[in-house]
């Protein structure tokens, strides 16, 4: 099954495209090639662009702060298994306090390196970091590889704590939804959200097979999803035929 998400605000659309970078991330730090590394340090610097956003560390806060209160009052429930519940808050404060000890946005140390800074200012450019324009950064990529996976892992550290933060105020989210089987009659499906409830993400399950695509849009009021079929030109059309998929309201 393919996973679609779809987020409700720019809040957890931010949150979404900081997973996908550290994901990336993640996937390139432990390989050897310094082509890969190269790519790393980019995604590096994607991460510092999207974490630049002024309110972004305070919304983070916010939201561990908010969970950890709801969590809080299921304490002496003889229905929650307590020790589970005691972990995911105790991550919760770890996360909250790392974060909040950074000082200035996340990542703020990394823009006071000088070396990666004039990389930085070079990436955005079309060939911009040939071995002419920085020789520095040349003679890095020569560097043997542990060497060059232990700097971008020390760079990488600074935004260790976001990336934890996102990571568990995602999971949270995702599993506040119970996916459910849904029809989309002649390619199109419509349900109105209950009012009084505002949820943050659509979660989306759809069998590859079947070859179609979800184009969705929604809002507080009612999500929308239109399958669509990609033709041999790259285009998309409109797909007539009623398909199942699944689907998670996550709140």
């Amino acid at each position: 099954m393919i996973l679609y998400e779809y987020p409700f605000n720019e809040r957890i659309r931010t949150y979404l495209r900081l997973e996908h970078l550290f994901r990336r991330l993640v996937e390139l730090m432990p390989r050897e090639a310094p082509v890969d590394h190269h790519f790393a340090l980019v995604t590096l610097f994607e991460i510092m662009d999207v974490a630049a956003r002024a309110d972004l560390k305070s919304d983070v806060l916010k939201d561990l702060e908010r969970h950890k209160t709801q969590l809080a009052g299921y304490r002496d429930n003889p229905s929650i298994d307590q020790r589970l519940l005691e972990d995911v808050i105790a991550q919760l404060e770890h996360c909250f306090t790392a974060l909040h000890e950074q000082s200035g946005k996340a990542g703020q140390p990394l823009t006071e390196n000088d070396w990666l800074m004039s990389l930085r200012s070079r990436v955005s450019i079309p060939a911009g970091t040939c071995s002419f324009d920085l020789p520095a950064y040349y003679h890095w990529q020569h560097l043997d590889a542990e060497v060059r996976r232990q700097a971008i892992a020390e760079w990488a550290g600074a935004l260790a704590p976001l990336a934890e933060s996102i990571q568990h105020l995602l999971r949270m989210l995702r599993d506040s939804g119970a996916p459910q089987k849904v029809m989309a009659l002649a390619g199109q499906f419509q349900q109105n959200l209950p009012q009084g409830r505002t949820y943050n993400l659509m979660r989306l399950r759809i069998d590859p097979a079947l070859g179609l695509i979800p184009e969705i849009s929604g809002n507080r009021l009612m999500v929308s999803v239109r399958l669509m079929h990609q033709g041999e030109d790259g285009k998309l059309q409109p797909a007539s035929e009623d398909a199942a998929f699944e689907m998670a309201l996550c709140a």
